[in-house]
């Protein structure tokens, strides 16, 4: 297993790797990764409630049929995984790391993600209410015993604000996985990415995929925007990405630009996917990920029903259809 304090040297900024809850560096580095279209991406939308008090949490009890390997997560009951570590890594952002025995699989497929769940009081009726929200790991998939949770913290965030609470040794409830995009190596020529803060997770998740696998050879470009430069989620393990596989390009892009940025400014344009993205294709697909109104701006928010919906938006201006364009 990667020490964590060696992984997150490169997800978070250096500022980032001194202190983890607290903690000297030594002492950190000691512990150390149906379709349910209803359920927005990380960084779509409020909360989702529902009502149950009467599931029993189960702890590794699911078994691939295909495989026969057991995995931590299980579709169709709440499990309990355990805080292990969690560190700083934007002013709003934290990394937490969650346990499973190691000798089981996490579950999770490219691209998928987690519901978690946190009690949030009572209803009318005396059952316990809960917040649900959707999260997708950046860890590897493959990596046993652990995954990570990159979660920006909102002041008026539910589930967010329950992830801030929690201590060493406190658990989470998760359900999953809930798939997404389902990826499968060389399924097109290029993949264009356009991300905005917390919609970065979805991106890393596929992106590491590609470039891990040495018989890809998927041409990964990406557009990043966000506020600031401060607010740019782990900028350095990007940038170490990009520097080691000459298949994946990211362009950085802010609305308040600091004096030395030397980046891109303001929105995503239509000169900017021109530049950094394939162009219209068969063997071309656009991932988008962000808030709402950055989706409006780039491709158009998902229907009502939370399909896919029409492309409009940059992306249709620019003639991408709706076979060319995938909206987390």
């Amino acid at each position: 297993m990667v020490l964590f304090f060696k992984r997150l040297a490169r997800a978070a900024p250096i500022a980032f790797t001194r202190t983890f809850h607290g903690q000297s560096k030594s002492a950190a580095t000691s512990t150390f990764g149906i379709p349910f279209g209803a359920i927005a991406a990380i960084s779509a939308g409020a909360s989702f409630f529902y009502y149950n008090s009467s599931q029993n949490l189960v702890h590794l009890d699911q078994i691939n049929e295909e495989t026969g390997v057991r995995t931590a997560l299980n579709p169709d009951k709440w499990v309990e995984f355990k805080l292990q570590e969690r560190a700083k890594v934007s002013h709003n952002t934290h990394l937490f790391r969650f346990s499973f025995d190691p000798s089981a699989k996490l579950g999770l497929d490219i691209a998928s993600c987690l519901l978690t769940r946190a009690p949030v009081g009572q209803d009318a009726e005396g059952k316990t209410k809960y917040a649900v929200r959707p999260y997708t790991p950046i860890s590897d998939p493959e990596l046993n015993g652990y995954f990570d949770l990159l979660i920006k913290v909102y002041p008026e965030g539910k589930m967010s604000q329950h992830f801030n609470s929690l201590k060493l040794g406190d658990t989470v409830e998760v359900k999953g996985p809930i798939e997404k995009l389902r990826y499968s190596p060389n399924m097109k020529k290029h993949i264009g990415m356009i991300a905005g803060g917390s919609g970065i997770t979805p991106m890393l998740q596929i992106a590491e995929a590609i470039l891990k696998n040495p018989d890809d050879n998927t041409q990964v470009s990406l557009i990043y925007c966000n506020v600031s430069p401060d607010d740019i989620l782990l900028k350095n393990k990007l940038d170490v990405l990009a520097a080691k596989h000459p298949n994946f390009k990211v362009y950085y892009t802010v609305d308040n630009p600091s004096k030395d940025w030397s980046g891109g400014k303001g929105f995503v344009s239509k000169e900017m996917v021109l530049k950094g993205l394939p162009g219209p294709s068969e063997d071309t697909l656009i991932l988008v990920c962000g808030p709402p109104g950055m989706m409006n701006h780039i491709s158009g928010n998902k229907a009502k029903d939370y399909s896919q919906g029409e492309v409009s938006g940059v992306l249709k201006e620019l003639g991408y259809g709706e076979q060319m364009v995938y909206k987390f």
